[in-house]
């Protein structure tokens, strides 16, 4: 039998292998991570070692970490700035594929409005990092057409913290078990009062003395995880993990930050983060979507046409008919955040296999198809501008 540590070292290995592979399309090899959960969840002959809890509570650290980075990278005075047009336009874009979301999870799959509406706007999110390196090589990143999608992708990180908090609201207010109220509460108080706390003590924070980088890494680990620690009594853990990091990116000096950001990521995208993206993959219910592969497409084919549309509309008159659909097609990739909300809903009960494994299935498609048909549009209709 296979242990945990020989398994670990082969999905790392393959992980490095199939990402290689991934990025010469354009596509994050962190993604492979997940494909090769999906194939195991076809056969898995390590159901041993993804079952046990060991396994589950380092894919479960990668999702707090995740959340962490989420809260660490939010930038308040930078999302403040953006003009009134991608204010507009990032609302009505994810809204009205959020509305068309949820009607489709409502009437398909049988959901509550709360849950389809919850569904529907974790996949309508944004994931504009994978657009950055496409914009950036046509040399259009600082054209008024690619700072509107760079806008737009980072002002939906509020949208992405907003759908986050309400599924943790969501998923604690019914769970119930082992968690009373008052101890809920009380959680969830210490928590807010910490990263008050941390957020007034900022003049403070540029005088601690962090001797070293080791330190000050000692330091980060120190607040997370006491986040986490306090967050598990009731039933916000993940939201606590955020917190952790929009309270420690306001503590910690910026020139400080620079110096431990790098080391963070490593730390995450480098273990823990390919062990929660195999996690979600080894779950899907490979049999229902063999069953039902149309679903797929219409979910994807909702997803996008949505996006596209509301894009249309929002920006048909800013950037003609071309630009607008582009910018729709461009702005329909999505990744880390609706994964981590689709996954915490499956825990808890609220959703079942089915539209999870669906959810899933729809964000690996258009991972593989919009780089490539975006690089290919920017070409064929020569965006310059």
């Amino acid at each position: 039998m296979v242990n945990i540590f020989l398994f670990l070292s082969l999905i790392f290995l393959l992980t490095f292998i199939f990402g290689r592979f991934l990025e010469r399309a354009r596509v994050p090899w962190l993604f492979s991570a997940l494909l090769l959960g999906a194939v195991l969840a076809i056969q898995n002959p390590f159901q041993t070692v993804t079952d046990s809890p060991t396994f589950s509570f380092l894919a479960q650290l990668g999702m707090y970490l995740l959340l962490f980075i989420i809260g660490f990278e939010m930038d308040i005075k930078k999302m403040r700035r953006n003009s009134r047009f991608i204010f507009k336009a990032t609302f009505f874009i994810i809204l009205l594929e959020a509305l068309f979301g949820s009607i489709l999870v409502r009437f398909l799959f049988g959901y509550d409005w709360i849950i389809s509406i919850l569904v529907a706007l974790s996949f309508a999110t944004i994931g504009e990092a994978i657009l950055i390196p496409i914009l950036d090589e046509f040399g259009i990143t600082r054209t008024s057409f690619g700072q509107t999608i760079i806008g737009i992708g980072t002002l939906d990180d509020i949208i992405e913290v907003f759908v986050i908090i309400l599924a943790i609201v969501l998923i604690g207010s019914g769970s119930g078990a082992g968690v009373n109220l008052p101890t809920m509460l009380f959680s969830l108080l210490v928590i807010f009062l910490l990263s008050a706390g941390m957020i007034k003590l900022k003049k403070e924070g540029r005088r601690f003395n962090f001797p070293n980088i080791e330190m000050l890494f000692l330091f980060v680990l120190f607040v997370l995880l006491l986040y986490i620690g306090i967050g598990e009594y009731g039933d916000a853990a993940p939201l606590a993990a955020l917190l952790s990091g929009i309270a420690l990116r306001t503590f910690v000096p910026k020139e400080r930050l620079t110096l431990i950001e790098s080391e963070i990521k490593t730390m995450c995208y480098g273990f823990f983060a390919p062990v929660f993206f195999l996690w979600v993959g080894v779950d899907m219910d490979m049999g229902y979507l063999f069953t039902y592969p149309l679903l797929i497409l219409l979910v994807v084919l909702v997803s996008i046409g949505a996006k596209i549309l509301g894009s249309y509309i929002i920006s048909v008159k800013r950037f003609k008919k071309k630009k607008s659909i582009l910018m729709g097609l461009g702005l329909s990739v999505r990744f880390s955040t609706s994964i981590i909300v689709i996954r915490m809903l499956l825990d808890s009960g609220k959703i079942g296999s089915d539209l999870y494994s669906v959810i899933v299935a729809s964000s690996i498609i258009p991972m593989f198809v919009i780089p490539f048909l975006f690089s290919h549009l920017l070409i064929r209709w020569v965006i310059k501008d």
